[in-house]
């Protein structure tokens, strides 16, 4: 008999599984309180529950938790990487970024990615397989239990694609948003995408608040195409669509993700070109030095070239920030531990 994964249901269908093994619904809270707020490592932890319900899960059910094979903490900004291993034996990272404002947690929804973004390390080996809400939410659980700091961000931006593994995506911001979990604000937690037209619509019509973030990357379609080969599938022109019909339906104002590579999307043409695409897009847009990865000749942007392209979207009315490196040292963008450790693995 196959368990049944409990962390990725709701209290209303593992009230439904408690009953069935003959136990008042109060337990299926307790339960649920156990795996979401106190973060309960097994079900042994579980001490409130009479022995015998402790058996009976552990004969059952499966307890997703995650194990952590590797932990690099950055000597310059305190951003600590960790690199889970799954129950398979595939392993995932996720981060811990400290900001002023609290911490925040980028976690990966896919081992691995089919997508093929040309500066992204996760997607060099293709994809393995689509994360559990149970998977995903246990990243952010474990890094949690092991800081004894509470979680108050969450960017679903490490290595996946989340609109490629959609029904797992909102099953898993509906739990990290429930009031009887960890119950972190929507309006805390991001999604990126690289443009996965039906997926943003269908996100639309869910109506949360969260923060959409569109990895854009350039300003038309030919040059799109050549650092992004989903760019092939979906024209700019439906995707920015998709994005405005999001800000129609939820009122949130989206993010437009631009990585900057030298000589290929950074200069000035491409910034007039970018600010005449978004003027009458509701967002701001997040300019990201690019990480060099060994496998790609990709070399980051000068700092004069960043800051050029950055003055001149902002006289042209575009909100823009540059994103603050963090964790270089330990090799902090998508998908560079796990490639590394799987190379030393293999």
């Amino acid at each position: 008999m196959e368990k049944k994964d409990i962390k990725s249901l709701n209290l209303e269908n593992l009230t439904k599984i408690v009953s069935e093994l003959g136990e008042k619904p109060f337990r299926a809270k307790q339960i649920y309180q156990w795996m979401h707020v106190k973060l309960a490592a097994g079900f042994d932890e579980m001490t409130n529950l009479p022995k015998q319900l402790r058996e009976q899960l552990i004969e059952t059910c499966e307890l997703t938790v995650l194990e952590t094979a590797d932990m690099k903490v950055s000597q310059i900004d305190g951003t600590r990487k960790y690199l889970f291993r799954l129950h398979d034996g595939n392993v995932i990272e996720s981060v811990l970024m400290k900001y002023k404002h609290g911490n925040s947690v980028c976690i990966s929804s896919q081992v691995g990615c089919r997508m093929g973004c040309r500066f992204c390390a996760s997607t060099l080996d293709g994809l393995e397989r689509n994360l559990t809400p149970a998977e995903m939410l246990d990243q952010i659980y474990r890094i949690q239990a092991s800081t004894g700091e509470r979680v108050s961000n969450v960017v679903v931006m490490g290595s996946g694609e989340p609109m490629d593994n959609y029904d797992n995506l909102v099953q898993f911001i509906r739990l990290i948003s429930d009031e009887n979990g960890l119950n972190i604000s929507q309006r805390n937690i991001t999604v990126s995408t690289c443009g996965i037209v039906p997926g943003i619509r269908k996100l639309a019509r869910e109506h949360f608040q969260i923060t959409l973030a569109l990895s854009l990357h350039a300003p038309n379609d030919e040059v799109r195409k050549s650092l992004m080969p989903v760019a092939k599938s979906y024209k700019l022109s439906d995707v920015l669509a998709a994005c405005h019909e999001y800000y129609l339906e939820t009122g949130r104002r989206l993010t437009f993700e631009y990585s900057l590579v030298s000589g290929v999307n950074d200069n000035l043409e491409e910034a007039r070109a970018l600010a005449d695409l978004i003027k009458d897009q509701h967002g701001h847009v997040n300019l990201i030095p690019v990480n060099p990865i060994k496998e790609r000749d990709y070399v980051q942007s000068g700092q004069k070239a960043i800051q050029a392209f950055k003055n001149y979207l902002e006289k042209n009315g575009i909100n823009v920030t540059i994103r603050r490196e963090m964790g270089r040292d330990i090799n902090g963008a998508c998908g560079q531990l796990r490639k590394s450790f799987m190379d030393k693995e293999g």
